[in-house]
């Protein structure tokens, strides 16, 4: 397996203008990582991708996968259309970073939409992203995010009856707890579609504490790598017995320094990975 480190790790400097994406290479550089997973909210303009090609080009590093928000949860087709471009965009930008790999989502829940008409958008939308990725030698690796594809099984579903090798699972591991499901389980239900790992921690904590609300309303705060519920090396064993030796990419969001629990993250990461 391939070591990681998501951008996300770093949001709240990215966001807050305290950190740029060069500096979260170096960071993942000086730390011994080859590999960055980079989202499109940090890189808005064509010259901040320049830049990060040409840092990694000098580094030696590469780019694991890029990720990008996408929501085809849309009753209007039009706005449906705009996302299904936004996304061939979005493979567009991971050929010219050097991945393989594109992260995607599915959509977000809106008030007054049925999720019989939800899914029907979001697999038809795929279809078609699916064959663009496919032209183009992109691989489509969606998130167990929100409702509409939280679950493992859900995920599974999607996958199979979009019907494309192109479109594979990015197993988010802290996620799977937010809608009241064992990561693990839910990476064995995904066995056979595993294209991308998100190496996420989180712990439950008590309602008045930061965090992320559950579908059961028990909340969740991120935590270092290895420090919260999920069983991180029972998930890679297991992984490297079915033979995965994709991307482990951490993807911190604890409450914590984000530079000094990333590195944790990545010192525990590497003393499991296979």
């Amino acid at each position: 397996m391939k070591l990681s480190v998501s951008a996300w790790c770093l949001e709240k400097l990215l966001f807050g203008n305290k950190m740029d994406i060069p500096d979260f290479i170096r960071l993942c550089d000086q730390n011994g990582v080859e590999y960055v997973e980079l989202l499109d909210c940090f890189l808005k303009k064509d010259e901040d991708i320049q830049k990060a090609k040409e840092l990694l080009g000098e580094l030696g590093m590469k780019v694991s996968a890029y990720s990008i928000g996408n929501d085809f949860v849309q009753p209007d087709e039009e706005a449906r259309r705009k996302e299904i471009e936004a996304v061939k965009k979005g493979v567009d930008v991971a050929c010219s970073l050097n991945t393989k790999l594109l992260r995607v989502f599915s959509g977000s829940p809106k008030e007054g939409i049925a999720f019989e008409d939800a899914s029907g958008w979001i697999i038809d939308s795929l279809k078609e992203c699916a064959r663009y990725a496919e032209e183009k030698g992109i691989t489509m690796v969606l998130e167990n995010h929100g409702l509409f594809a939280g679950k493992g099984s859900q995920v599974k579903e999607i996958i199979v009856k979009v019907g494309s090798e192109n479109l594979k699972a990015n197993t988010d591991l802290g996620n799977f707890l937010l809608v009241n499901e064992d990561p693990f389980m839910a990476v064995r239900e995904l066995k056979d579609y595993v294209g991308f790992v998100h190496f996420k921690d989180f712990k439950e904590v008590g309602e008045n504490e930061p965090g992320y609300k559950g579908i059961d309303g028990r909340k969740y705060q991120g935590t270092i790598i290895g420090q919260g519920q999920v069983p991180m090396k029972e998930v890679v064993d297991f992984l490297h017995e079915n033979g995965y030796d994709g991307f482990l990419s951490i993807e911190y969001e604890g409450i914590g320094d984000p530079v000094t629990e990333t590195i944790e993250s990545i010192k525990y990461t590497k003393s499991i990975i296979k």
